[in-house]
C-alpha cells in the first residue's frame, strides 16, 4: 500500500481544493495520522467533529432518502444478524394496473417495518447521490489521493449488521447518531480467514462525533446497545504499490513465451543454468524501467477518474452567454485541474476530459484556479478581449469555473 508522506498535503491549488480540512475533521493531526496510522494500526479519535458528522447525513436525511428519492438495488441493502435479507422483502412489488416490474425499487413501508424488527439499512455509493457526502468524499480524495466511496448503516437498538469480518480497504468510521459498540482485533488478516478473531485492541463505543479507523485486514464487528445508530463508512480504495509496476512487470513476462528446452526435466541442473541466463535477461529489463514514466501514468490515472462535481451546472451554462469583462469568475469548489506541460503544450486534467492548449496559457489557467475570485478583465495581462472570454466561457462550460455573481 503507497504510505503518503506529509508533504502530500501541502494544497497544490492546481490539483486540490481544501481537502485537507475533510482529513483534518476525520483524524485531527495529519501528519501524527500519515506517520503512525495510515495502512498500519487502527486508531479511535473522540469527539473528531463538534457538529457529529450531523451535516454528512442526519437521520431526517435518512428518512428523505428512503421515503423521497426512489432508490433502487444496488443503492441500498438490509442485513440482520449477519445475514442480507432477500430483496424483495423491502422492494416493490409490480403494478397491478401497467404490470410494470418495480422489484429493485426501494418501499418505505417494509424497510421500516423491517428496521423496527431489528434490521440494519444499509445505504451504499452516497457518494454519487448525495450531495453533502459527494463534496466531503472529493475533498478526502484530494487530500488522500486515493478514491473513497461512503456508505450508511443505520441499526436499531440492540442489533448487528455484520458478523465480526475484514474488509478488503481502509475506513473511516464517522458516527453520526445514536451510540454503537465497536470491536477491532488483533494483525490483519485475509477476509476467508475464519475462527477466533483474538484479543481486541480496540473496544468502545462511538458517539456523534466520534471517528474510528480501521486498516485493510483488521477484523472488526459492532453491535448497538440500548439506543440506534447512524454512521457513515468512508472505504478508502488505496491503490497499491503494485499498480505502479504492474504493467511494466507483464509486459517483461511476456516476453518469456519461448519453450522450455526439449527434456527440461531429464537435466534440473541444466535447466536451472538456463534460469540464471533468463534471470540475468530479467535484471537488465528491471533496470531499464523508466520509473518517471510508470509513476506519470498512475497519477494520471487517479485525476483522469475524478469525475466533475457539477451541482449547479444547467444554470451556468443558460447564463454563458452573459460572460463579460466584468463578471466575477470562480473555481467551482471540488474541481479537479491536474497541469502538464508537453513540450509546447499545456495538458489540464479536470477529472474525466482534459484540455490541451497553447503553453503560454499555464499563467493564465494558475491565476483562475487559484481559489480567489477574479473578475475577467484581470486576464487582459494574458489575453485579448475576445480571446478571454473564450477561455472563461470555456472553462465554465468545462466545471472548472462558475460564475459568482
Amino acid at each position: 500500500m503507497v504510505r503518503p508522506d506529509s508533504s502530500q498535503f501541502a494544497g497544490d491549488t492546481t490539483t486540490r481544493d481544501g481537502g485537507t480540512d475533510a482529513l483534518r475533521r476525520c483524524v485531527g493531526d495529519v501528519s501524527n495520522f500519515v506517520d503512525r496510522h495510515w495502512g498500519r494500526a487502527p486508531f479511535h479519535r473522540a469527539a473528531a467533529d463538534g457538529a457529529g458528522f450531523g451535516d454528512l447525513l442526519s437521520i431526517e436525511d435518512v428518512d428523505t432518502l428512503i421515503t423521497s428519492r426512489a432508490l433502487r438495488i444496488p443503492q441500498f441493502r438490509l442485513l440482520q444478524d449477519g445475514v442480507q435479507i432477500e430483496a424483495a422483502r423491502y422492494t416493490k412489488r409490480p403494478d397491478p394496473i401497467s404490470k410494470k416490474e418495480n422489484s429493485d425499487q426501494a418501499h418505505p413501508g417494509h424497510i421500516f417495518e423491517l428496521f423496527d424488527a431489528g434490521a440494519t439499512i444499509v445505504l451504499q455509493t452516497l457518494q454519487d447521490y448525495w450531495p453533502p457526502l459527494t463534496r466531503f468524499c472529493r475533498s478526502l480524495e484530494f487530500a488522500l489521493t486515493h478514491p473513497v466511496q461512503a456508505n450508511a448503516y443505520i441499526t436499531p437498538r440492540s442489533a448487528q449488521g455484520l458478523a465480526v469480518h475484514t474488509d478488503d480497504h481502509d475506513v473511516f468510521v464517522l458516527q453520526s447518531f445514536g451510540r454503537k459498540n465497536w470491536k477491532v482485533y488483533g494483525q490483519p488478516r485475509s477476509s476467508d480467514e475464519g475462527g477466533d478473531p483474538g484479543e481486541s485492541l480496540i473496544d468502545v463505543e462511538l458517539k456523534p462525533g466520534d471517528m474510528l479507523y480501521i486498516p485493510r485486514g483488521f477484523a472488526h464487528s459492532a453491535r448497538t446497545a440500548d439506543v440506534p445508530s447512524a454512521h457513515i463508512t468512508i472505504g478508502i480504495r488505496a491503490y497499491q504499490w503494485r499498480i505502479v509496476f504492474e504493467k511494466a512487470l507483464t509486459e517483461i513476462l511476456d516476453t518469456l513465451r519461448e519453450p522450455l528446452p526439449v527434456g527440461f526435466a531429464d537435466d534440473p541442473a541444466e535447466l536451472a543454468a538456463q534460469a540464471v541466463q533468463q534471470l540475468g535477461d530479467l535484471k537488465r529489463r528491471l533496470d531499464s524501467i523508466d520509473i518517471d514514466s510508470l509513476s506519470a501514468a498512475v497519477t494520471r490515472h487517479f485525476w483522469a477518474r475524478r469525475s466533475p462535481v457539477l451541482t449547479g451546472q444547467l444554470r451556468q451554462l443558460i447564463d454563458l452567454d452573459d460572460i463579460s469583462d466584468g463578471s466575477t469568475l470562480r473555481r467551482r469548489p471540488q474541481s479537479v485541474c491536474n497541469l502538464r506541460l508537453e513540450e509546447d503544450r499545456l495538458l489540464a486534467l479536470l477529472g474525466d476530459r482534459e484540455l490541451t492548449m497553447p503553453a503560454r496559457l499555464e499563467p493564465a489557467l494558475r491565476r483562475v484556479i487559484d481559489g480567489e475570485p477574479f473578475q475577467v478583465s484581470e486576464l487582459a495581462e494574458y489575453l485579448d478581449g475576445p480571446g478571454r472570454l473564450v477561455f472563461a466561457q470555456r472553462l465554465v462550460r468545462e466545471g472548472l469555473l462558475e460564475n459568482a455573481g
